[in-house]
């Protein structure tokens, strides 16, 4: 039954998003007749529904293959999409209506594909400019247990790297420089670290920029549900930790004499371990930080004692209106909320996944001022 479901999802999934790239084929070829105003041979018809398809098609051809120009060339189609989705019904509603004023037919023929082209490209420059330019998050959070050993911990935490062909070692390098002003005491990285595969985080040497990060209690990661490959998960956690980035696999570490750190595997691993397995019996006077990619279970986390718990995954819906959903999954979906003792924190993302454009957020690092004591 659930297999039969997921079938009839899949086919009306690509049943809409075939007629979505009809409608945006059919708005384009509209256009282009117009401006080329003669008669187009049936092979310039042939070439364009072909370029289309293949256009349409390479998001996933390109992982399926392992292909580079198809991936790049499907990554930049999704934001393209995504925004002709949206503006194409508002240009041609707008059109409808102003046909029953004065205005010639040809200007209402030749300026929407103008305005659209320009809104569309504009919307991709601002939106590259979110994904790619990094703003500083800050959040100061007081716990109320001692630590003798310092008063207060500068923590700096990134998520959702989705390290790629898209955001690969010069983005690495960035990041590492903006992390090393920050002069944190340690680094959390919370997961999505890799996109997807490991071949390109191996073939761009990001390990050997991520190993720059300075950080004198370490720099600690827990795995979120894009990092995966083909292989044994040794040899992902492997690949990650020849960058000095200590991976948590359902598991519990001393970073300090205070300190106790958790770090989940994600929660689509169907052999993850319980909050409630991993605290048991541990010694709760100290301070708990977890670090589980997808904010979910606060409620859970709170009970089994955990101070501050670290996540990303919801990219703050990366594009608008995005953030209307995660809203309703998440009851923290971006920044900072107490529960009780708990207090939570999400990122939105230091990079990206799918289109490289973020509209209506920005790509973040975290900086967390811990501060001990009554």
């Amino acid at each position: 039954m659930e297999i039969t479901v997921l079938l009839l999802f899949g086919l009306v999934f690509l049943l809409l998003y075939g007629l979505l790239v009809y409608y945006i084929g059919w708005s384009g070829w509209r256009w282009m007749k117009f401006r080329v105003q003669t008669e187009v041979s049936w092979k310039i018809k042939v070439i364009y529904i072909a370029v289309l398809m293949v256009v349409a098609t390479s998001f996933v051809t390109g992982r399926l293959f392992e292909n580079v120009i198809l991936y790049f060339i499907g990554s930049v189609w999704m934001a393209f999409f995504y925004l002709l989705i949206i503006l194409l019904p508002v240009v041609h509603i707008s059109v409808w209506l102003l046909r029953n004023t004065q205005l010639p037919k040809e200007h209402l023929d030749k300026w929407p594909g103008m305005i659209i082209v320009g809104l569309v490209f504009s919307f991709i420059g601002y939106g590259m400019y979110n994904a790619y330019s990094p703003t500083v998050q800050t959040y100061d959070i007081h716990i109320k247990k001692e630590s003798p050993a310092m008063e207060d911990l500068n923590i700096v935490m990134a998520s959702d790297m989705h390290f790629g062909l898209l955001f690969g070692k010069e983005q690495a390098k960035k990041m590492v420089k903006n992390i090393n002003k920050l002069e944190p005491d340690i680094v959390l990285l919370p997961g999505d670290i890799v996109d997807d595969q490991i071949n390109q985080f191996i073939n761009q040497g990001i390990d050997e920029a991520l190993a720059e990060i300075v950080a004198p209690l370490g720099v600690y990661v827990s795995l979120g549900n894009h990092d995966k490959h083909n292989g044994p998960i040794d040899e992902l956690i492997d690949t990650l930790e020849r960058g000095n980035l200590r991976v948590l696999y359902d598991e519990v570490i001393p970073v300090s004499e205070n300190i106790l750190l958790v770090g989940r595997r994600d929660r689509r691993d169907a052999e993850r371990e319980e909050v409630a397995d991993l605290t048991e019996g541990i010694d709760l006077t100290k301070t708990v930080i977890l670090m589980d990619h997808q904010p979910y279970d606060l409620d859970i986390a709170e009970q089994q004692g955990i101070d501050l718990m670290l996540s990303g995954h919801t990219h703050l819906g990366q594009v608008f209106p995005g953030r209307l959903i995660t809203k309703r999954v998440y009851e923290n979906d971006w920044g900072y909320l107490q529960k009780g003792q708990m207090h939570s924190v999400v990122s939105s993302g230091f990079g990206f996944w799918g289109p490289p454009i973020r509209i209506g957020t920005r790509s973040e690092l975290v900086q967390i001022d811990v501060i001990f004591g009554l």
